[in-house]
């Protein structure tokens, strides 16, 4: 308020030994990019990767062969590139560091030293970080490409494995057809943002998961690299989800989770449900957990879904601190509901019992309703459809108590709406879900059919 200058500041998590960023309220700087990933972040990556490949080998007693990732902004401006270190050391190659930091390069790991086969990887990068931080997708692309021409077994360099399949009868001299079967980073068109699928479930503009499946295969089919820049690159996409057979996603905070955005369920899960339909099989899912460093933990997204569920959105605590900032808070509640919604819609991983709960906690108890109904009853309404919704489309078996009582409610609230609305003239939507798909709007099936979907 003084109109005086205020010194910026760095970005980051104090969680992450970072004092510097306080005070805070500044304008703040980010990181630079080229020091990443950094070396304390490299040993958190190598715990993440080893932790999931034995737990996937301990389920399944074999090793995944190509793991697909969301890759997040906040992997690079919180943890200074966990993630990133997790996804090069997966496959087999460690980053060079300069004395001041920067990472000049990368070294091969030699099988005899990593002792298991280099894993593929299929990442869903984020638009924040194709724009922001592009040379540390330079760096992951170019990893994979050296990896691709090792002279290695097949059965030892799940890399060359997958590209040698896509080559075909090409030769590997066709520099091309050798750089699109290494096509690996993918996302939305440039200049554009969100995985797409979000808004396909949202507006209910799907019937079958192939529907969303097409969705997220046109909105992320562009590839990015060294020399790449939104390629197009559908095909690659498709051919790199066929062989996944296990996603990841990590967080390193509580200040935001899966509930936190709708980003969450419309890349992750959508790229869940895309090889799901595209591979013919169920995947497995993990998430990792580096809040507490030194403690590294990977279990089920079914798991974390269950602990941010129980621990937010159904934590009473919670609850009454979103009823202190009325509307808003009621809206808050809303949107994370219908996240959850999301994530059942694409990913298949939240429990009934959770939705059971929800349904007791917000509908059928009569205080919570009280306050909707008070400071905000369209929130509690988009609850009410999107829990119907999830009910006719299959997705939550709702149990005997909840089945009696939900319609009854929603057609009360209707009630509260109409009162509100006085009269409406044109179309009013309710509590019917009106189905539309790319086979019924023209512009959109043919686009769709115009890059092969």
């Amino acid at each position: 308020f003084k109109a005086g200058y205020i010194e910026p500041g760095p970005s980051g998590l104090m969680t992450r030994g970072r004092p510097d960023i306080l005070p805070t309220g500044r304008n703040f700087y980010s990181l630079d990019p080229h020091k990443l990933p950094s070396l304390l972040a490299w040993e958190t990556g190598k715990q993440l990767a080893e932790k999931s490949l034995d737990k996937y080998l301990e389920e399944e007693g074999t090793y995944p062969e190509n793991i697909a990732f969301h890759w997040q902004c906040t992997d690079i401006m919180w943890t200074d590139g966990e993630g990133m270190a997790q996804m090069l050391h997966l496959l087999g190659v460690c980053p060079v560091w300069q004395p001041n930091g920067r990472v000049r390069n990368f070294t091969i790991t030699p099988l005899v030293e990593l002792g298991r086969p280099r894993i593929d990887i299929t990442v869903r990068v984020s638009g924040i970080t194709r724009d922001n931080f592009p040379s540390t997708i330079d760096l992951l692309d170019e990893a994979v490409q050296a990896v691709a021409l090792l002279d290695e077994p097949v059965e030892m360099n799940y890399v060359r494995k997958h590209t040698l399949e896509r080559l075909g009868a090409e030769p590997d001299e066709n520099e091309e057809a050798l750089r699109k079967a290494t096509y690996r980073i993918f996302a939305s068109q440039p200049g554009t943002y969100q995985a797409g699928t979000q808004l396909a479930v949202y507006a209910s503009a799907w019937e079958t998961e192939k529907d969303l499946s097409d969705v997220f295969l046109y909105w992320n089919g562009y590839a990015y690299g060294k020399g790449t820049f939104g390629a197009v690159a559908h095909d690659s996409l498709k051919q790199s989800l066929k062989t996944v057979t296990l996603t990841f996603n990590k967080t390193a905070s509580d200040e935001y989770d899966l509930t936190g955005c709708c980003c969450y369920f419309g890349t992750h899960g959508g790229m869940i449900n895309a090889a799901r339909v595209i591979s013919g099989n169920e995947i497995k899912n993990y998430y990792g957990d580096t809040r507490e460093q030194g403690q590294v933990q990977v279990r089920t997204l079914e798991e974390e879904m269950r602990r941010i569920a129980r621990g937010k959105i159904l934590n009473p605590v919670w609850i009454e601190g979103m009823k202190e900032h009325g509307y808003k808070g009621a809206g808050e509640i809303s949107k994370r509901i219908g996240r959850l919604y999301g994530w059942q819609a694409t990913a298949k991983v939240v429990d009934d019992a959770v939705f059971d709960d929800v349904a007791r906690t917000f509908m059928m108890d009569e205080q919570n309703r009280e306050f909707f109904e008070k400071e905000n009853p369209w929130a509690l309404e988009e609850i009410a459809r999107r829990l119907l919704e999830a009910a006719q489309r299959g997705l939550w078996n709702p149990a005997d108590d909840v089945k009696e009582q939900l319609r009854d409610i929603y057609l009360e609230i209707e009630g509260w709406m109409e009162e509100r609305m006085g009269d409406v003239h044109g179309d009013f939507q309710g509590g019917s879900i009106d189905i539309i798909t790319a086979n019924e709007v023209e512009g959109w099936k043919s686009r769709m059919a115009a890059v092969g979907i």
